[in-house]
């Protein structure tokens, strides 16, 4: 029963459908069979493939290659930055401030003329600088700081474009972040490895610190012109007050600064000072930093610049004295304090009188330059300037420039021979004479007979000098202007009595001091003192006892001789009511120099007037503008001295004048004279 129910279930299923297949028939099946071997081989073969596209190919390739060129580049990257790690700077120090030591100049009343070196302030949090300031500084110098890390390829890409424009490198690329690490650890060399550690420095700088603190770090050390390193310091310089404390003005004038600190340093020249500062008002305003109300306002609001204590001219004495210092104490390498001779009111009334006489109508005459020189009783210089303007020319010609003095050399031939036994009233004769194939010609080519020396010197006759150098012996006249301070080179020629012999104006100057101070010796000095600031003294002037050099009797009467020049002679015009002024003029040939030599109060001041290119001026001499500018100087000077006139001591007489009935020695003497004093 149950083997039936199975074989009934086993009829009863269906044979699964297969899908995809049709049953075929026997005959079907042989047919099958009996086909051809490659027909069935084409039943058989798979389609074919489509091939890739072409733009898939390509981004392939690129793909490869973009591998391998990142590869080695990465390789090379890697070596490059092993190569300039290897000798980056230490960045241990970097709050740390290495300050250059600096050299203040004082002048006689503890006024400072000149800094020297750096200056510096304790820095100041980034919480105390005005807000204007930081957005000034960022939107000149780096508009992008807070949004970069450290590099910013936006601002390389744009200073790249313009650079290419201009032809020429008109705009850098350099983020603050960069300019401080070049300020912290580079030096200003511009090479490609010089470059790629700034770079690297950059980097580094941004992972170390804040943005705020690399600001603050930039502000404090950035350096701003007149010897001001961070915002405090050139706050302090420029205006004298805090930085906190600055407008949006001030704040723009300051930023200004950083394209070229000295270029445009507001005393240096103002005016390119505040077209600076408005170039930046228009950048905050383009940033959208301050309002273009409040650029008006600024605008509106005048900059007081704190002046210089120093004056302009003033530099060509501390040129002067710098190498002085040097010799002194050898390498500075801490803080110095120089006290020096200069009295700063002298100097500013000595640079006034050159420009007041220096104009445009002179230099057409050609006297395009002077220069001036004053000294106290013992040689100390207190005013000194080497030119009308040492912004256009540093060249000092007080103590560089070295010319013939003319007839400013005669008085020591008068000198020499009053110790030689002539009065100020002893006759010569104005008259031609020749010394071999030479003969002397006065300023007019006239001759005026005879004369006493005291009109002679006044009168500057040519021809009585001479006389009474060859009457003294021209040996004797060397000695003695070498005696008094002239101690360049003097060749006894037969027209050394003129003035032949080259000088400078402050050697000149200083060999006319013993008129003014007695008969001393006056070397011409500047400093007094050399010290380390809050330490030891290092150098001070020793207070030796000067050498007398003219005898009183002998100075009472060439004093009387130099004071006629003042009072009746060519030097008229140096005349100051109420004050005994003695002097001497001196003219060279085709009025190629002109001097005056003079003194007062005892105190000496000399001034001479030229052209660089020693070109003949139009009659410009020794009593027209030397003169001029001689007195405008010492009216103002003096007066503030307040010092009393020297008395005389009561042994010392002139004599009534005496003329001598005996006829005076002729030239052929005087010839035998001063061959005899060479034989000896």
């Amino acid at each position: 029963m149950a083997n039936r129910r199975n074989n009934n279930s086993n009829k009863n299923r269906r044979k699964p459908i297969t899908v995809g297949k049709r049953h075929r028939s026997d005959a079907q099946k042989t047919a099958a069979q009996t086909r051809p071997a490659n027909h069935q081989a084409r039943r058989t073969k798979k389609p074919k493939q489509k091939k890739p596209s072409f733009l898939r190919w390509a981004f392939g390739k690129l793909f490869y290659w973009s591998l391998v060129m990142g590869s080695w580049v990465g390789l090379i990257g890697a070596f490059v930055l092993a190569t300039y790690a290897s000798d980056l700077p230490d960045t241990g120090s970097i709050w740390n401030v290495e300050r250059q030591p600096s050299i203040t100049y004082l002048d006689k009343t503890g006024s400072i003329i000149a800094i020297q070196g750096a200056a510096y302030a304790p820095p100041v949090q980034l919480d105390q600088v005005p807000p204007e300031l930081i957005d000034a500084v960022l939107s000149v110098e780096d508009r992008r700081f807070y949004s970069h890390f450290g590099i910013d390829p936006l601002g390389l890409l744009r200073a790249a474009i313009t650079n290419a424009k201009a032809g020429r490198i008109v705009q850098g690329g350099s983020t603050l972040t960069q300019q401080l690490a070049k300020n912290l650890f580079l030096s200003s060399e511009r090479t490609y490895k010089r470059k790629i550690q700034e770079v690297m420095l950059a980097l580094w700088l941004e992972r170390k610190f804040s943005k705020d603190e690399i600001l603050s770090l930039y502000l404090n050390r950035v350096y701003f012109g007149r010897g001001a390193w961070g915002v405090e310091a050139a706050s302090r310089s420029y205006f004298g007050k805090p930085v906190s404390k600055l407008d949006l003005g001030e704040s723009a004038m300051i930023a200004g600064l950083l394209k070229a600190p000295n270029r445009y340093s507001p005393t240096s020249d103002l005016t390119r000072a505040e077209r600076r500062a408005t170039i930046v008002l228009d950048v905050m305003v383009k940033n959208r930093k301050i309002s273009p109300k409040l650029r008006e306002l600024a605008f509106a609001t005048p900059i007081r610049v704190r002046p210089s204590k120093a004056t302009p001219s003033a530099s060509y004495f501390i040129d002067w004295l710098a190498p002085k210092v040097r010799r002194q104490v050898g390498e500075v390498k801490t803080d110095l304090i120089v006290t020096t001779t200069l009295d700063l009111a002298a100097q500013r009334a000595a640079e006034r009188a050159l420009s007041r006489y220096l104009t445009d109508e002179q230099a057409s005459k050609l006297a395009s330059q002077g220069a001036l020189v004053a000294l106290d009783q013992s040689g100390a210089v207190q005013a000194m300037a080497g030119g009308k303007s040492y912004a256009k020319s540093q060249f000092n010609r007080a103590t560089q420039a070295r010319r013939q003095p003319g007839s400013a050399f005669k008085p020591f031939v008068y000198l020499a021979a009053i110790e030689a036994g002539l009065t100020p009233w002893t006759i010569r004769d104005d008259k031609p004479i020749s010394i071999g194939d030479w003969s002397p010609q006065n300023y007019k080519k006239e001759y005026k007979g005879e004369m006493s020396l005291t009109t002679a010197l006044a009168k500057s006759v040519n021809t009585i000098a001479v006389q009474l150098t060859e009457e003294t012996g021209r040996s004797k006249v060397a000695r003695t202007a070498r005696r008094l301070g002239l101690n360049s080179s003097i060749a006894t020629t037969r027209s050394m009595s003129l003035g032949s012999n080259e000088t400078s104006l402050i050697e000149l100057s200083s060999a006319y001091a013993p008129f003014a101070n007695g008969g001393y010796r006056a070397s011409p000095h500047g400093m007094v003192q050399i010290k380390v600031r809050e330490g030891p003294v290092l150098w001070q002037r020793n207070q030796v006892p000067p050498s007398k050099v003219i005898e009183t009797h002998d100075l009472a009467a060439i004093n009387l001789m130099l004071q006629a020049v003042v009072s009746e002679g060519t030097g008229r015009r140096a005349r100051i009511s109420g004050v005994k002024i003695g002097g001497k003029t001196g003219t060279t040939n085709d009025f190629r120099d002109a001097w005056f030599i003079g003194y007062g109060r005892g105190r000496t001041a000399g001034v001479w007037v030229g052209d660089d290119k020693n070109r003949a001026m139009d009659y410009v001499t020794g009593g027209t503008l030397p003169t001029s500018i001689w007195h405008a100087f010492m009216a103002e000077w003096l007066p503030s001295l307040a010092i009393p006139e020297p008395v005389e001591p009561p042994q010392t007489q002139i004599p009534p004048p005496q003329i001598s009935e005996e006829p005076a020695p002729d030239d052929l003497t005087g010839l035998l004279v001063s061959l005899a004093e060479k034989l000896e």
